[in-house]
């Protein structure tokens, strides 16, 4: 009977943790999906202003005008239509702001109509006008409803994938048009990852060599609780440390304008990955089999021979995952590297330049940008090109982990 109901029990507690791990596999699923559904939406949408609409004189031949073009219009880098395929007509630029400038407060009224009418008017004195007006003042069904109104809309092509991941200008809440460059991004996360794991991985592994196979081991038992301490101290207390010694010694050091640097936030980003570099490869290096070494001191080999040769080679396997934690500590490290790289969305050419990051941009715009907008999309599809880094780079250190270990064998 006892058997019986320890076979009961036993049966239940496996359904049980069988159905937590499903539900933990579906829910990650779920995320997923949720991330790059909302992510890939960008690519369905205009990065003209939501609400808002571009109105050209019938006359003008244009019919469709890409993001950049329109850019340089609104910045007056372009001031002929000409320039766009257009006639060779000066390009007059019009806001609903300046409409003051045009009409008196009688003509304007104190109804949308009327507005309605005044910005026809100036677009039919103005053949080379383009204005940029809230839809509710005009669109397709007040053009339709009134044939003479001598003002067409224009249309602005979806977000392309290439622009998305080539363009040079992150500026979200430009008007009228919004620029979702992210490639100064994604260069500006992975230059100041790898920077921060060139620091971090040499001397933690050295550190963790240190620990596991030469320290006595009364400085083991001081070192290793004092190195796993580290890793508990928040970050934006890593970030405040940077912001107060790191940024004025860089900027005294380098002789810089400013201190927040690429170089310092590759700092304070090695210091947060340490203790999970160390601590990993001092397990992984202690896991090595005694056998294994009394085996290559037998041979004639020496201490440090035998870390090269034998204990290192057995446990790279460990040491590639500290590699990986190492490295997506790093990547995906947001409050820090907010505090102390400057912030700014431009394509780095120097450790000793102002840089940002993909965490740091969502952490930091995901506040304000307005649901399911251009904006909002925009940073999902960032948080995409970050999940795609972070796979990649622990899909490629665990083939690689595995070769060796096959090789060893």
């Amino acid at each position: 009977m006892n058997y019986k109901l320890r076979s009961i029990v036993e049966r239940g507690i496996e359904i049980i943790l069988q159905a937590c791990s499903w539900v933990t596999s579906l829910t990650i699923l779920l995320i997923v999906i949720f991330l790059f559904k909302e992510g890939f939406s960008l690519f369905r949408k205009s990065s003209l202003e939501e609400g808002s609409v571009l109105v050209l004189h019938k006359s003008n031949p244009l019919n469709k005008i890409n993001d950049t073009d329109l850019k340089n219009i609104f910045d007056q880098s372009i001031t002929d239509w000409s320039e766009v395929g257009g006639d060779s007509v000066p390009i007059t630029l019009f806001r609903i702001d300046d409409i003051g400038n045009y009409f008196t407060d009688e003509e304007l009224g104190d109804t949308l109509q009327n507005i309605s009418v005044c910005i026809g008017k100036l677009i039919d004195s103005i053949p080379g006008t383009i204005a940029f007006v809230p839809e509710n003042y005009v669109n397709e069904t007040y053009i339709k409803a009134h044939p003479e109104f001598n003002g067409k809309l224009i249309e602005v092509p979806h977000i392309k994938v290439s622009d998305f991941f080539a363009g040079k200008e992150w500026l979200p809440t430009a008007h009228p048009i919004a620029q979702m460059g992210a490639l100064p991004l994604i260069l500006g996360t992975l230059w100041v990852s790898l920077i921060a794991i060139l620091f971090a991985l040499p001397l933690g592994l050295s550190v963790a060599i240190y620990i596991s196979e030469i320290a006595h081991f009364r400085v083991r038992n001081v070192l290793k609780p004092l190195i796993e301490l580290l890793s508990g101290i928040p970050s934006v207390v890593l970030g405040f440390f940077g912001l107060v010694v790191v940024v004025p010694f860089v900027q005294h050091w380098f002789n810089l304008p400013v201190g927040e640097t690429a170089l310092t936030g590759s700092i304070i980003l090695a210091i947060m990955a340490l203790p999970t570099i160390i601590t990993l490869s001092d397990d992984a290096i202690r896991n090595t089999p005694k056998t294994m070494k009394e085996s290559s001191f037998a041979l004639g080999a020496n201490h440090w021979q035998t870390i090269r040769y034998v204990i290192l080679p057995y446990s790279i396997s460990g040491i590639s995952a500290a590699a990986i934690l190492g490295i997506g500590r790093a990547i995906g490290e947001t409050m820090a590297v907010l505090m102390v790289t400057g912030n700014a969305a431009v394509i780095p050419h120097s450790i000793l330049e102002p840089i940002r990051t993909i965490p740091a941009t969502i952490a930091a715009e995901l506040g304000e940008a307005p649901q399911g907008g251009v904006h909002y999309s925009a940073l999902f599809a960032l948080a995409c090109v970050l999940f795609v880094i972070s796979f990649g780079i622990n899909l490629s250190v665990d083939l690689i982990g595995a070769k060796n270990k096959k090789n060893k064998f």
